[in-house]
């Protein structure tokens, strides 16, 4: 596992927020811009360890990487509003964060929220915004897929095992990735869940975040075509599951045409959203950010 080191922030509502800080590694990296990671909805910083382990294993290109816990999930702190759980709200802690660090230059991988709040973090820091990947995640969210996302988010659960963790999200998300093996499904709890105090596993985030979410619009809360469009002049990766009920292919293919610089990769046999473990991922990375300095 690539090393990284905990940190913290504070938010504008005095919220404590963690994120994952993977040092760049070689005296090449000095002058690359920093890699800041953005997970989805019910997810966390632990997510992006594929991606850690890819940037060390590319030889004379390293880069610092910076896994965000959002608020509400992982090892930052629950908002006291969950009304506060909106992307602008996300967006705002982000920029908090940001200024904290004082970069010169970064580039975003968000997926799905995280996405979200990358193309809000255009609005304010694309002078300093170098390129950004885009998972599975665009300006108009897939109707079919917010509804799937609606009937589970918030619901709380435990589980006795990993085992039993892995089985259950085997058989709520197997449509998602129809060619996961037990093991496969064992990490992904690993990245989703967390062993409770009294020795049970639950979901590593706050039940909350679903309030706001469940409201209408809730899953944005703004138009993001103007903030898409914003983005332009940052090259852009696209990445789609194919078969994703959230980024459709007819608003991918829009967004590329739209860009004018940036790039779609599709992953196959796989829906919302690709977990960047995918060989087809890794490598649309790594030929990202290579062309990024």
């Amino acid at each position: 596992m690539a090393v990284f080191e905990d940190k913290y922030w504070e938010s504008a509502d005095g919220l404590k927020l963690h994120y994952r800080d993977y040092p760049a590694i070689g005296s090449a990296s000095a002058s690359r811009a920093p890699l800041i990671c953005m997970p989805g909805l019910t997810r966390n910083a632990r997510d992006f360890e594929p991606v850690a382990e890819l940037l060390a294993k590319i030889p004379g290109a390293k880069r610092r990487m910076i896994a965000i816990d959002f608020r509400g999930r992982g090892d930052s702190g629950y908002a006291k509003d969950p009304m506060n759980y909106t992307p602008i709200t996300y967006m705002q802690d982000v920029d908090a964060l940001l200024r904290a660090l004082q970069l010169k230059s970064f580039i975003t991988l968000g997926t799905s929220l995280g996405g979200i709040v990358s193309m809000l973090l255009a609005t304010v820091w694309k002078d300093k915004m170098k390129g950004a990947i885009l998972n599975d995640i665009g300006p108009e969210i897939g109707t079919k897929g917010v509804e799937r996302i609606r009937g589970y988010v918030g619901q709380t659960r435990n589980f006795e095992t990993w085992v039993h963790a892995a089985r259950s999200m085997a058989e709520a998300h197997g449509a998602v990735y129809p060619d996961f093996k037990l093991n496969d499904w064992l990490r992904l709890a690993k990245r989703t869940c967390k062993l409770s105090n009294n020795g049970r596993i639950v979901f590593d985030y706050d039940m909350k975040i679903a309030e706001p979410f469940k409201l209408p619009g809730g899953e944005a809360g703004v138009d993001l075509w103007p903030m898409f469009e914003g983005m332009a002049g940052v090259p852009l990766l696209v990445l789609r599951g194919a078969t994703s009920d959230i980024l459709e292919k007819t608003v991918a293919n829009r967004m590329v045409k739209k860009h004018g610089d940036a790039t779609l990769v599709t992953i196959p046999r796989i829906g919302h959203a690709p977990t960047l473990d995918e060989v087809e991922a890794q490598e649309a990375i790594k030929g990202f950010l290579a062309g990024v300095r």
